[in-house]
């Protein structure tokens, strides 16, 4: 891992971030950080109970306030699919590490994600996954220092091309 570093997920939900996140920082040896459970731990609410609670555009407000509290080294960090709507949370990210976009296509997003209106996701009302994919990718290329296409890989497969990439950055 770079020296004083830290590896930061993005991507669409589904994609694997949080699990990914966990083996690469166990691989590594160093803290991991889910930016959807640090949310809520901070809250006390889950994220879906947020967005029906107070909208979308506060949701991500409050996201990218705790997102901006975040100041550790070495920690990989799976970010929620959101955040890349806010410039200040990505620049704050950037500043502190490599930001990785895992990337899939739609179709084995589709079959991953089931609790699609459960689980916290921000899209507005009428959005279908098809559509939010569309709305977010062009975010995540513009952010990612690095793109790595998951399909047909395992999560295993996933780390060691992570660790391997890293190596020459």
């Amino acid at each position: 891992m770079l020296e004083d570093s830290n590896i930061i997920l993005i991507g669409m939900c589904g994609v694997g971030k949080s699990t990914v996140g966990v083996l690469l920082a166990k691989e590594l040896g160093c803290r991991f950080i889910d930016t959807d459970v640090f949310v809520q731990v901070l809250e006390n609410k889950a994220l879906q109970q947020m967005i029906d609670e107070v909208g979308i555009g506060a949701f991500c407000k409050i996201e990218e306030k705790h997102v901006l509290s975040i100041d550790v080294n070495n920690a990989v960090i799976a970010t929620g699919g959101s955040v890349v709507y806010s410039e200040k949370a990505m620049s704050h990210l950037r500043t502190g590490g490599v930001i990785v976009h895992l990337d899939l296509g739609f179709e084995e997003i589709e079959k991953r994600v089931k609790n699609l209106y459960t689980r916290g996701v921000v899209m507005e009302k009428g959005e279908t996954l098809r559509s939010l994919c569309r709305k977010r990718q062009p975010l995540y290329r513009k952010y990612a220092q690095l793109t790595v296409d998951c399909s047909s890989k395992t999560q295993e497969d996933i780390v060691s091309e992570i660790t391997e990439r890293l190596k020459v950055f």
